[in-house]
């Protein structure tokens, strides 16, 4: 089932929760929505669900408008926090969703029966089927919240930060599942992540919200090495930040110092004096040929070339000031000349090669640098 949201805005009080908002999932795709607190991403997840409604703007499934009765949807919801029954086993609680229905649509409590055994099986819970939610870890007790988000048929799974809750090693392993559980059932499925990795490993696209607006959306390979903008690059990993300029063919140019414009009005000697005071010892001012532009340069910590002699093309030294060699990548922080802090990520076997330690003197520059203007 394809969904459509359309010009959705909504405000509580003062708060402008969505502003606009437009996103349309095919059917059959797996969607994460992503941003910080506060972007939106939950407001936007309950409109579709029905659980609340837009000032303005409409949602429709596979063209037609919904409806203003939720369960008229066919969507099944997951929350953060599980919202298991706590008095109920886990055969119970999947069951739960089918028993409620009306007489007139709810099976016999032979299909019921056949149907929570088939889940149980669905999320590899088949032993722990007459236990309760207080005797199963974080991990089980998010399974038998999709088993009963899955035991009523949706048409659409809606998913609230469904491994918020859960330690790291048990988010990586559910989300390998949801994969494969997705791959295997082809719901159309929507979750809600703050989460950067998560979203890059399980979506077929991500939507990056931010301010109660979309940003963008795309492949998590789009999202991540073509970022619309400068919050989307920001958002999606660590980043170094270059001072440089543009300049008049084109060319760009970085600077190890603060880039002073050249059209910039002369300090007075009393002001100057006062800056120089200001700053740091290391820091100054470059001006600018005539005719460039100011600018800012990015670079992720992966895209920075590391030697131990000087290089050409805007090579800066640097200050080795700590080295975390956990992993198959190296984590340095490095202090340039201006007192700049900067990331770069290198094999273990550079590291080795170039005999790297704390304290050493270095030269870096980034092989690929990207501008938001």
């Amino acid at each position: 089932m394809g969904i459509s949201a359309k010009n959705i805005c909504k405000r509580y009080k003062e708060f402008v929760a969505l502003d606009n908002v437009s996103l349309d999932v095919k059917s059959g795709e797996l969607v994460a929505l992503l941003g910080p607190s506060g972007s939106g991403k939950t407001s936007l997840l309950r409109i579709i669900s029905g659980l609340d409604f837009p000032d303005s703007g409409s949602v429709e499934f596979d063209g037609a408008e919904a409806r203003t009765n939720d369960q008229d949807r066919h969507v099944g919801f997951v929350f953060q926090h599980y919202a298991l029954f706590k008095h109920m086993t886990v055969f119970e609680n999947i069951a739960f969703g089918l028993r409620v229905r009306n007489k007139k649509y709810r099976p016999t409590e032979f299909a019921i029966r056949r149907k929570v055994v088939k889940l149980l099986s669905l999320v590899h819970l088949e032993a722990f089927w007459d236990r309760y939610p207080s005797q199963l870890s974080g991990g089980q007790r998010q399974r038998v919240a999709l088993a009963r988000a899955l035991a009523v048929e949706p048409q659409v799974l809606l998913l609230d930060e469904p491994f918020g809750a859960l330690d790291a090693k048990v988010r990586k392993e559910l989300r390998r599942w949801m994969r494969k559980l997705h791959n295997d059932m082809h719901i159309t499925s929507i979750f809600v992540t703050h989460d950067q990795e998560e979203a890059m490993e399980v979506a077929d696209r991500v939507v990056v919200m931010n301010s109660s607006r979309i940003e963008q959306v795309g492949t998590p390979e789009d999202v991540y090495h073509v970022p619309a903008n400068a919050f989307v690059y920001d958002f999606m990993g660590n980043y170094n930040e270059f001072d440089g300029w543009k300049d008049r063919d084109g060319r760009i140019h970085i600077a190890e110092t603060d880039v002073m414009d050249s059209a910039d009005e002369v300090a007075s000697n009393e002001e100057a004096e006062t800056e120089a005071l200001l700053l740091p010892e290391k820091k100054r001012i470059l001006r600018m040929p005539d005719g460039a532009k100011a600018i800012k340069l990015y670079a992720r910590p992966h895209e920075m070339l590391v030697s131990r002699s000087p290089l050409e093309d805007d090579g800066i030294q640097v200050k080795v000031i700590h080295i975390n060699p956990a992993g198959p990548l190296v984590k340095m922080e490095l202090e340039s000349n201006s007192n700049r802090v900067l990331q770069a990520e290198v094999p273990k076997s550079v590291l080795d090669k170039l005999t790297i330690k704390r304290d050493d003197i270095l030269f870096v520059r980034p092989k690929v640098t990207r501008i938001f203007e």
